[in-house]
């Protein structure tokens, strides 16, 4: 019996669930397959093609190293080479760890090929699916926070017998300090492009195919030997006031205090549980403030697994949800980042530059700007996995049309997270060089966030009722005039006929 085993592109981890069901190497042999025709289903990010082919290539290579039979191919699709390659090595079964992302699996699900394929448990979360599902089904509410304590007790992590260390579960309220004053946020941990990687960077450079943002320069770690030079240089050198500062947005400071692991644990080069564990013991080891280390592990223990849990819970319909009705097209500076909106601007050339933002320019600018113009939520989902460095469809589903865009009605959120411009100006300093007034709601020099935010509320209104944590803000609505709320109505539809 010959084994074959497919490793997908996310998946590139020696602890993986494939990998690890063969006791030995005998009679096992390896593929990898970069495919032309799977990035086209939208305009990828430039960066987020070379980092997922290098590494997997690095990945590759790894495996011949440790002498496993590995082929690579670089093909139009994944059918004919994975067909010729089970043919050549006479291969009775393929196995692969199933894939994070649904619409992979059954593509892998109508493949048809002369051999068995099996799909093996995938192991790269803390909760796997069952597990979750078990936590969540006869639930009234599938509140994070719940699941959250649930993890940090199963986990035994910042616990103290069966209590949480220092009395509390969660530290939120300290870990929201806008950018006042002197900030000095450290350098990040990058990398120059060795030979694979300069490989991959003229592969994308010669495709004839659309794709999103700058190529050049790219500085994103392509190894897990490098993914961990970057969770200790998170450790040593931003970790420390990474809680306090994790809401603040800077002009010209793009990365502040942020971990900048995302992409790496989404590709399966860094591991959730070591990642928690090696914060917790720098924790125990350095003193390193409590907020900044419980914030940091609510984010992977709390919000990652939970949004992976959510996505295969959730019916199959989820993708399509709406709840608002929205229908507005998304604007074309969301691609070119032209807008005088500042802040809208500063944060998309970011990504056009880098493929990064972090969690608060994703939902509070960027996915509230999309939640209170009524842009359709499909739209603004699809954006944001062409867009972004880390983005698969089960970060995408749950965060976009879930978390920022509440085109569930509430299965994921509390509340909708919409905001006018005094958010942004209190935990940024976009608004001081915008020729917007954030102070405005109606004018020539109103920033849209205000008037978009005022008939947002205007219009779903009644709908916004049944969602409990809303009354305290509707009750404003109740103080303006129906001539101011026209007004704002007016403006607002102003806007999208001219942009």
């Amino acid at each position: 019996m010959n084994i074959g085993i497919w490793i997908l592109g996310d998946q590139l981890s020696l602890e993986q669930a494939a990998l690890q069901s063969c006791s030995d190497q005998q009679n096992v042999f390896v593929i990898f397959i970069e495919s032309i025709q799977h990035i086209q289903t939208r305009p990828y990010h430039q960066q987020k093609l070379v980092l997922v082919w290098s590494a997997m290539r690095h990945f590759a290579q790894e495996l011949q190293q440790l002498k496993y039979s590995v082929t690579y191919k670089i093909a139009e699709d994944f059918a004919n080479p994975l067909d010729e390659w089970v043919r050549e090595n006479e291969i009775t079964e393929l196995r692969v760890m199933t894939p994070n992302d649904r619409p992979f699996s059954e593509m892998i699900e109508s493949l048809d090929l002369p051999c068995e394929i099996s799909l093996i448990p995938n192991n790269g979360f803390l909760w796997n699916t069952a597990e979750f599902n078990n936590w969540a089904s006869g639930r009234k509410r599938l509140l994070m926070e719940d699941f959250y304590r649930e993890g940090r007790r199963r986990w035994q992590i910042l616990m103290e017998e069966d209590k949480p260390v220092g009395g509390k579960w969660n530290l939120d309220k300290e870990n929201r300090q806008p950018p006042k004053g002197k900030l000095n946020p450290p350098a990040e941990k990058w990398f120059k492009p060795d030979e694979i990687t300069l490989d991959v960077i003229a592969k994308v450079k010669s495709l004839k195919i659309p794709t999103y943002g700058n190529l050049e320069p790219f500085n994103w770690g392509v190894s897990r030997h490098e993914a961990l030079q970057v969770l200790d240089w998170f450790i040593q050198y931003r970790l420390p006031d990474f809680g306090t500062y994790q809401d603040a947005m800077l002009t010209g400071e793009e990365t502040l205090w942020h971990a900048l692991i995302s992409p790496y644990l989404n590709l399966g080069l860094l591991q959730p549980l070591e990642v928690i564990q090696a914060v917790e013991a720098a924790y125990k080891q350095r003193q390193i403030s409590l907020n900044s280390v419980e914030g940091f592990i609510r984010q992977v223990l709390g919000w990652r697994e939970y949004m992976h849990g959510i996505y295969h819970f959730v019916d199959v319909d989820y993708p399509e949800k709406n709840w608002f009705n929205h229908t507005q097209p998304l604007p074309q500076f969301f691609w070119t980042g032209e807008t005088k909106m500042n802040c809208l601007h500063q944060i998309i050339n970011q990504v056009e530059r880098t493929g990064y933002a972090h969690h608060i320019q994703r939902l509070m600018v960027l996915s509230n700007f999309a939640l209170i113009a009524g842009i359709e939520p499909q739209a603004m989902k699809n954006w944001f996995h062409a867009a972004f460095i880390d983005a698969y469809d089960w970060v995408m589903e749950t965060n976009v049309i879930g978390m920022g865009l509440f085109a569930d009605g509430g299965v994921l959120a509390s509340k909708p997270y919409a905001a006018s411009a005094n958010y942004i100006n209190k935990m940024s300093n976009y608004c001081k060089s915008c020729v917007y007034d954030h102070k405005e709601r109606i004018s020539e020099n109103a920033c849209p966030f205000n008037f978009f935010y005022w008939d947002f509320l205007h219009r779903h209104c009644d709908q916004l009722k049944s969602q409990g944590r809303m009354s305290f803000i509707l009750n404003n609505l109740d103080k303006m005039s129906s001539e101011e709320l026209n007004s704002i109505r007016q403006q607002a539809e102003d806007w999208h006929i001219h942009h």
